[in-house]
C-alpha cells in the first residue's frame, strides 16, 4: 500500500514538473532547466532599441512621477529637484550596466549570477530575497493600477462612487479594510494582467515597444492638459527652495537617495533583462544613457503638472491620480473632461502593467525558478507571484498608519549589499572571468563549491553591508535612534555597497578564491557551443589554464560535467 501511494506520487510530480532532459540526477535537477541555461543565439532578440523602450517605457509610472514632487515637499525648489533627478538616476543608470553586462556577456541571469559569488547554494538566499520582496510589490503596484482602472470606470459612470466607502451599494463588510469600489478595480486590474504573464521573457519586449509610445505621449498630453487649465506653469516654478545651510544638503542627498531606491531592485536582477541582449553593447550605452533621461523628463512632467494644481485647485495634488479624480469630481465636468480622464488613466494602467511585469512577474518568476528548477519556469513563477499579489491583500498595506509602502523602500534598500558583492566579485576579484558550465555543476570540486556550497567571504561582506545600515533602518520605520546612525542611513545605498564590495575583496585578498583570472578575461560563449539547444560537451573557453589561479588543478577543457540539452516547455 505504502509503495502504491509512493508511486502515485512520483506520477503526479512528473506530471507536474517542467521538460527536462531524461536521466539527470537529482542535483542536476535542482540547478538547471530551460529558463535557468545560458539564452541561446536563437532566443537574443533584445536590440538596443529595445533596452531603450524597456527604460523609457519603464519611467512612466506613478512613483517616478511622485520623487521628484515629495522632493519638493521636503523643502527643495523645483529646479534644485530636478536635478537630484538627473544626478540620482545617472548613478543607478551605471549600477544597471554594471550588474546587466554580467548578464549580456554571459547570457545568465540574476540567481546563475549570484552562483559565482555567494556559491551553488548560497546564492539561494539573496534569490529568496528578491523574490518574497518582487512578490510584495506586485500586489502594491497591482493596487496602484487598480487605481488607475478606478478611474478610467468613474469617468465613464460617475455612480461608481457608489460603490465606494460609506456608498449604499458598498457591500464589504468594515473589517475587509477596502470596498466594492476599489477591490473591483483592483481586482479588474490584476486579472487583466494574467495574460502578459504567459509570453517568454525575450517577447514581451513588443509590451514595453508599446508602452515607450502611448505611456509617454499621455504624460506630454496630461502635461499640456495642466498647463492651459493653470493659465502657465504654476506657482512652484517661481519659488526657491524652503531649506537652507545643512537641512538643504541634507535634503538633496535624501533626493537623490530617493532616485537610486527606487532602482535598487532593478540594479541587481538586470542580468534577467540584459541576459537576452545580442551584444554586452546593446545593453550598454542604451541602459546608461536612457534611464537618467527617461526619468528625469517624467520627473520633469510630474513637478510641473503637480504645481499647476495649486493654481488650479488652491492645493498642490503630488499624485497624477489624485489630480485626475479632482478633475473629474469637479461641479459641472464636462463629457471632454471625463475622455480626458479615460484616455491618461487607461494609458498609466498600461504604464503600471509594464513596470510591474518588468520590475516585478518576471524577477519573481525567474527567482522561484532558481528556488525550484524541476519545477518551476519564469512562465509559472511569474503566476505564483500574481496569486500571492493578490492574497497578501495590499489595500492593507496603504491603510496602516506606519506606511507599509516605506518600509518595504527602505527594506529594499537592503539590495545594495547583494549588489556590493555582485560587482566587487565580478569586476575587481575575477576581472571578468566566469566558468558558466561550474555554475550547473554541484560537485565538490567544483570553483563555486566553495564550503559546501557556500562562500562564507560572500555572506562576510553581505552581513556587514547590513549591520552599517541596521540602525538607521530602524529608526526609518519609526523607532528612535542616534542622530548619527540616521545620517548614515540616508546614504543608505552607499553604505551598504561600499562595505559590502570592500569587505568581499579584501576576504578574497585574504583567503583567495578558485576560478579567477590574473588581467581582464571575459569569456564568453560562443555560438558554437549550443547543440540543438543545449551545451556542446567540449566547450572550450580559449584560454590557457596559466593565466588562471586557483583553479582546483582542473583543465576546463576536461570537464565532465554537460548542462542538459533542455527545450522550452510546450
Amino acid at each position: 500500500m505504502e509503495r502504491l501511494r509512493r508511486v502515485k506520487l512520483r506520477k503526479v510530480a512528473n506530471k507536474l514538473a517542467v521538460q527536462s532532459e531524461p536521466g539527470l540526477t537529482h542535483t542536476q535537477l535542482m540547478l538547471a532547466n530551460y529558463d535557468l541555461k545560458p539564452v541561446e543565439p536563437e532566443r537574443r532578440q533584445w536590440r538596443g532599441r529595445n533596452f531603450v523602450a524597456f527604460w523609457l517605457a519603464d519611467s512612466v509610472n506613478v512613483n517616478t512621477w511622485q520623487i521628484a514632487s515629495a522632493s519638493i515637499i521636503n523643502g527643495l525648489s523645483w529646479w534644485q529637484a530636478w536635478i537630484c533627478v538627473w544626478v540620482g538616476y545617472s548613478i543607478a543608470g551605471c549600477f544597471v550596466v554594471l550588474t546587466g553586462r554580467i548578464g549580456a556577456t554571459y547570457h545568465i541571469s540574476f540567481p546563475v549570477t549570484n552562483r559565482a559569488s555567494f556559491g551553488i547554494w548560497g546564492a539561494l538566499w539573496p534569490v529568496l530575497n528578491r523574490a518574497v520582496m518582487a512578490c510584495i510589490w506586485y500586489g502594491v503596484q497591482a493596487w496602484i493600477g487598480g487605481t488607475c482602472v478606478y478611474l478610467m470606470i468613474r469617468s465613464i459612470w460617475p455612480s461608481w462612487d457608489s460603490y465606494g466607502p460609506g456608498g449604499p451599494n458598498d457591500t464589504m463588510s468594515a473589517s475587509s479594510g477596502t470596498n466594492t469600489r476599489d477591490f473591483v478595480s483592483f481586482f479588474l486590474f490584476w486579472i487583466g494582467s494574467l495574460p502578459f504573464l504567459w509570453f517568454p521573457v525575450h517577447q514581451i519586449r513588443h509590451l514595453f515597444t508599446v508602452k515607450a509610445f502611448v505611456a509617454p505621449a499621455a504624460g506630454v498630453a496630461f502635461f499640456i492638459w495642466a498647463v492651459v487649465r493653470a493659465q502657465g506653469l504654476g506657482p512652484i516654478v517661481k519659488q526657491g527652495a524652503t531649506k537652507s545651510g545643512s537641512e538643504l544638503a541634507w535634503a538633496i542627498i535624501l533626493a537623490i537617495m530617493s532616485a537610486i531606491a527606487n532602482f535598487a531592485t532593478l540594479i541587481v536582477n538586470d542580468p534577467d533583462f540584459a541576459r537576452f541582449a545580442r551584444r554586452p553593447k546593446d545593453a550598454f550605452l542604451p541602459q546608461l544613457l536612457t534611464i537618467p533621461c527617461g526619468f528625469a523628463i517624467t520627473s520633469f512632467i510630474g513637478i510641473i503638472v503637480s504645481s499647476s494644481s495649486k493654481v488650479i485647485f488652491g492645493r498642490a495634488i503630488w499624485s497624477p491620480l489624485d489630480l485626475l479624480k479632482a478633475f473629474l469630481e469637479e461641479k459641472g465636468a464636462s463629457g471632454a473632461t471625463r475622455f480626458g480622464v479615460f484616455v491618461i488613466a487607461a494609458a498609466f494602467t498600461l504604464a503600471q502593467l509594464g513596470t510591474n511585469v518588468a520590475a516585478n512577474s518576471v524577477s519573481a518568476g525567474t527567482d522561484l525558478t532558481a528556488l525550484m528548477p524541476r519545477f518551476l519556469n519564469i512562465r509559472r513563477g511569474s503566476y505564483i507571484c500574481a496569486a500571492i499579489g493578490l492574497l497578501i491583500m495590499p489595500w492593507h498595506f496603504f491603510a496602516s498608519s506606519n506606511s507599509f509602502t516605506t518600509y518595504l523602500s527602505a527594506y529594499s534598500v537592503f539590495l545594495s549589499s547583494i549588489a556590493g558583492v555582485m560587482i566587487s566579485d565580478y569586476y575587481f576579484v575575477r576581472k571578468g572571468y566566469l566558468q558558466t558550465q561550474d555554475m550547473y555543476s554541484a560537485q565538490k570540486s567544483g570553483p563555486y563549491w566553495y564550503t559546501f556550497g557556500f562562500n562564507w567571504r560572500a555572506y562576510t561582506a553581505y552581513i556587514c553591508g547590513i549591520l552599517i545600515n541596521v540602525v538607521g533602518f530602524a529608526g526609518a520605520v519609526g523607532t528612535p535612534v542616534p542622530i548619527g546612525a540616521t545620517y548614515i542611513y540616508n546614504l543608505n545605498f552607499f553604505c551598504g555597497f561600499i562595505v559590502a564590495s570592500l569587505m568581499y575583496y579584501v576576504l578574497c585578498w585574504i583567503s583567495p578564491v578558485p576560478a579567477t583570472s590574473q588581467h581582464w578575461l571575459e569569456a564568453p560563449l560562443d555560438d558554437a557551443d549550443f547543440e540543438d539547444g543545449g551545451w556542446n560537451s567540449s566547450f572550450v573557453y580559449g584560454v590557457a589554464v596559466d593565466d588562471l589561479k586557483g583553479d582546483s588543478g582542473r583543465d576546463t577543457q576536461t570537464e565532465d560535467f554537460k548542462v542538459p540539452k533542455i527545450s522550452e516547455e510546450a
